[in-house]
């Protein structure tokens, strides 16, 4: 592969991040409660983009390409999952507001551990259909005919991880260096309600798109 190819490759994986999807929800409410944990979960996303890889590689993304019966229910399980954090997250952040807020009215965001926020990038990116479809629509394009196969998939998937990876940890810097403004009880009640809603949705709009195809 040559260093335009490659370049042209990362402009791709750019404007891919740049697209707001369940990662960046997720990642920005995960950071709430700490950056550590946000850049656990754009960790995970990242490990789950070279899984991705990994699967175009061996060819086994070609094969639920293939079978449309087998993708409509990764699909499905990705809405599930969505839809199972927007709601689960939900359930938590009402049941700390019925708990009540510290006297000073600032209200303590919900905690993840590193490792509970790591899996759940992983698992978010594992089940999202279209990081799937990204490898398998534009992957193979700049793998050269008659080369490693594996090798050079695994190469574009690490430079599409790692861009991908550097995004989410602005993201999640970003929400730690307004931590103040969003620790307000207005707005913090806003945005763990509104990112909430906005996994669900994604999670119900994948699995119905799943469910028809």
């Amino acid at each position: 592969m040559t260093l335009v190819s490659l370049l042209a490759f990362a402009g791709l994986c750019l404007m891919l991040a740049l697209i707001p999807g369940p990662d960046t929800f997720l990642v920005l409410r995960i950071s709430l409660s700490n950056v550590r944990s946000g850049m656990a979960a754009a960790a995970g996303s990242g490990s789950g983009t070279l899984i991705w890889a990994a699967l175009v590689g061996f060819g086994l993304a070609a094969v639920l390409e293939q079978s449309a019966q087998a993708f409509r229910w990764i699909k499905i399980a990705g809405g599930l999952y969505l839809l199972y954090l927007g709601i689960s997250s939900f359930m938590k952040a009402r049941k700390a507001a019925k708990e009540g807020a510290p006297s000073d009215g600032n209200q303590e965001p919900l905690r993840y551990s590193k490792r509970s926020a790591y899996a759940s990038g992983l698992v978010s990116t594992l089940l999202n259909p279209k990081v799937g479809l990204f490898f398998l629509a534009v992957v193979p394009q700049f793998i050269p005919h008659g080369g490693n196969t594996l090798a050079m998939a695994m190469m574009l998937g690490l430079t599409l991880g790692i861009i991908g990876t550097l995004y989410l940890f602005s993201i999640a810097m970003l929400a730690y260096k307004t931590m103040k403004w969003l620790r307000k009880p207005k707005v913090n009640k806003v945005i763990e309600r509104s990112s909430s809603a906005i996994l669900a949705v994604l999670g119900a709009g994948v699995m119905a798109s799943g469910a028809t195809s």
